[in-house]
């Protein structure tokens, strides 16, 4: 069965699910399989417990099924929910804009998107929906309302990237940055600017596609395909031939920055985002909202109503302390960036909890070592690490082994009127240290 066949089916079940424990009557159910789940053993409960049809992968369940016409049979279920969902976006006429990058792609898929809704119905993937799964179940609810859709792009693996852009197949897009992230399934940052650079590539091959490009970086410059419209965006006023430029004018701690397009004038805007490194993911923002001719008003609007959330650059105000927390994530790049930028923060007194970073394979050990060597040259007054890859590094810091350990210490004595970060990769659950902070 071809993908426009299964959409067929789709047109008349317009509601997917891909969890047995959720069942809409008359839905359709398709069964996912991964390393520890397989929803083909489930199929038969879905049905039961109110789906239409069931589309499957393993044979022997499909034919120990005796009802009629209610399971189909595919070679690859994650293949044929992909291939719906394609022929779903095909059904839309409207610019798609793909978003990927190693850091800050979570952060200007929404600053773009509130730049965006000034003007437009816009669709945009929500939470971490930027996977193999969570790109078909963004695109399933594209609708006749929508004018324009943002679709973040996430990857961890050499190809990733190349299988999002065929199923959501954007007409334009931008790629916020590369740096050392899941080095441990990219092998290299090589890999890294090769994965991310399928989007390039994707775009390239479509024809009145746009790209939207940090100027200022290189690796991006260097795999920027000719055949291809681009617009630019850059910090550097010397830089002849961009679109927007930005400067940023303070972090006191709110990112606070003038920009303007071409040879107009400076419009200035008070952010609520944490962080300089931040400057390059508005003014990819304000360049994707002036190709879509929202006008300088609407952008400054936006920029200056746009709260971050999901632990991403957040400052948060406790009774007893001025939290930054930025505990979604954390790569080499990232908390370089994160250091650097606290440090040049002027308040006192600082305090720093840094959760280890995940995926980085064999390059793990000297990443640490570089981040305690980087805290050397940093003005904190205490630094706390979290996790067993920075255990047997030789240095001044309280080290904790995990979440609990600073659980406990700060329930024994708390610090107060600080300013202190918290940085660190998902999986280290720093998220739950603001609430006791």
């Amino acid at each position: 069965m071809n993908s426009k066949e299964l959409y067929a089916i789709y047109e008349q079940h317009p509601v997917i699910t891909t969890d047995s424990r959720d069942c809409p009557e008359g839905s359709i159910f398709i069964a996912l399989k991964g390393e520890s789940f397989d929803g083909n053993q489930f199929a038969a409960q879905a049905l039961e417990k109110g789906c239409a049809i069931a589309i499957v992968s393993d044979k022997q369940v499909y034919d120990s099924y005796h009802g009629e016409g209610q399971m189909i049979l595919v070679p690859d279920t994650l293949q044929a929910y992909k291939d719906m969902a394609r022929e779903h976006r095909r059904r839309f006429d409207i610019p798609v804009i793909g978003i990927t990058g190693t850091n800050g792609k979570t952060t200007t898929k929404e600053l773009v998107r509130a730049v965006i809704a000034e003007r437009y119905d816009e669709m945009a993937t929500e939470g971490n929906y930027n996977n193999d799964v969570g790109v078909p179940k963004t695109l399933f609810r594209l609708s006749v309302m929508h004018e324009i859709a943002i679709i973040e792009m996430g990857a961890s693996h050499p190809g990733d990237i190349k299988t999002l852009v065929e199923t959501a197949e954007p007409t334009c897009g931008l790629i916020t940055n590369v740096g050392k992230a899941h080095l441990q399934g990219f092998g290299s940052l090589e890999g890294v600017i090769r994965t991310k650079g399928e989007l390039y590539d994707n775009l390239a091959s479509r024809k009145d596609s746009v790209i939207f490009v940090n100027a200022d970086n290189e690796h991006l410059m260097g795999i920027l395909p000719k055949n291809v419209k681009a617009e630019y965006y850059t910090q550097d006023e010397n830089k002849t031939g961009a679109n927007v430029y930005g400067k940023i004018i303070a972090c006191d701690p709110f990112l606070r920055l003038k920009w303007r397009a071409n040879d107009s004038d400076w419009h200035e805007v008070t952010t609520h985002l944490i962080g300089s490194y931040n400057l390059d993911n508005v003014l990819a923002a304000v360049t994707v909202g002036l190709h879509f001719e929202v006008s300088p008003e609407q952008i400054c609007h936006a920029l200056e109503n746009y709260v971050p959330s999901n632990n991403r650059s957040q400052l948060t105000e406790t009774p007893h302390n001025h939290l930054i927390v930025d505990a979604y994530n954390a790569n080499p790049t990232s908390m370089a960036a994160a250091l650097d930028n606290f440090s040049l923060m002027e308040v006192s007194p600082k305090m720093a909890i840094l959760g280890e970073m995940r995926e980085l394979g064999d390059s793990s050990a000297e990443e640490h070592r570089r981040v305690v060597e980087r805290l050397a040259n940093c003005p904190f007054d205490e630094v706390w690490l979290v996790g067993q890859e920075f255990k047997d590094i030789d240095c001044p810091y309280r080290k904790f082994d995990d979440v609990e350990q600073v659980k406990a210490a700060i329930a024994a004595n708390r610090p107060e009127g600080r300013y202190i970060l918290i940085k660190g990769s998902n999986g280290t659950r720093l998220f739950q240290l603001p609430e006791l902070l």
